[in-house]
């Protein structure tokens, strides 16, 4: 019977450790507590712990991290007509928590839908070609534009990043041929000035071997050998068989004149009288 009549004091002990508990609140270092009171703000708290007054403030809590926002693939035309998709990420953080939950009502969506505006507007603005190279300019003139628009949102855009550009199939084929003539053409440059430059040293080589002959020889010595070496061969100069011509014409010479004189000895002959004498 006792237990009955205490029954509405245990309900009271337990309303008033919910109250309580409700009423405390604990915001951790990089959260941001902003406060309402009747409906009216009453200010920002936070990091700790602080008591609310149960039925009559409430809180909104805020992150203050850098949070990343994918933005999606969008479609769009360059300055010079061509469809491309882009997507791209965008780095920010809250910077004012009470402008963050005051002046805008979802100030991450608004900040995403704002992101896809500004990309197609500003690559809107360029030829493809500069979309390609520059796209380190692109990313800082968008997040210019973003902080500056965002700024009034207590929101602080750090970067912006375009991730892909993706282009049509016969864009692709155009670009690949395009590069390919450039790498032809430079290609050709190079060997045309090498073949300058080798013209000049060959100009040089030959007046300095019309001066001096001796050299000229030595360089076609020295060519020989490296072939020979090269091929494994035994080469020999077409002076030399010249030469070896003349030694061997004068050995043939020698040999005839010398069988001439063994051929033509003096005989001799008996004449009258017994006399004798010697003819040739």
């Amino acid at each position: 019977m006792a237990l009955l009549y205490n029954i509405p004091l245990f309900i009271g002990i337990f309303v008033v450790v919910i109250i309580i508990s409700s009423s405390i609140k604990i915001i951790r270092e990089y959260e941001r507590a902003v406060i309402f009171r009747l409906g009216r703000l009453l200010g920002i708290k936070g990091p700790g712990i602080f008591f609310l007054i149960p039925l009559i403030d409430s809180m909104i809590k805020v992150d203050l991290r850098t949070t990343v926002i994918d933005v999606s693939k969008q479609r769009l035309i360059t300055k010079d007509n061509v469809t491309v998709d882009v997507d791209a990420v965008v780095y920010y953080r809250v910077s004012d928590p009470q402008k963050a939950i005051v002046q805008v009502e979802d100030y991450e969506d608004a900040t995403r839908l704002l992101a896809q505006t500004t990309l197609r507007d500003i690559l809107g603005q360029v030829d493809l070609d500069y979309v390609l190279s520059q796209r380190d300019e692109l990313n800082k003139r968008i997040q210019k534009i973003l902080d500056t628009a965002t700024d009034p949102w207590g929101i602080k855009v750090i970067a912006v990043t375009i991730k892909d550009v993706s282009l049509p199939e016969e864009m692709m084929r155009a670009i690949a041929k395009q590069a390919e003539a450039e790498r032809e053409r430079r290609s050709r440059i190079i060997m045309a000035g090498g073949e300058l430059e080798a013209s000049k040293k060959m100009t040089e080589a030959a007046a300095y071997y019309q001066k001096v002959p001796m050299a000229l020889k030595l360089r076609e010595l020295q060519t020989l050998t490296e072939i020979a070496r090269e091929k494994n061969l035994i080469v020999v100069p077409s002076n030399a068989f010249g030469s070896i011509a003349g030694f061997t014409r004068a050995v043939q010479m020698s040999g005839i004149k010398e069988e001439k004189k063994q051929a033509v000895k003096p005989r001799k002959v008996q004449a009258e009288e017994g006399e004798e004498f010697f003819v040739e």
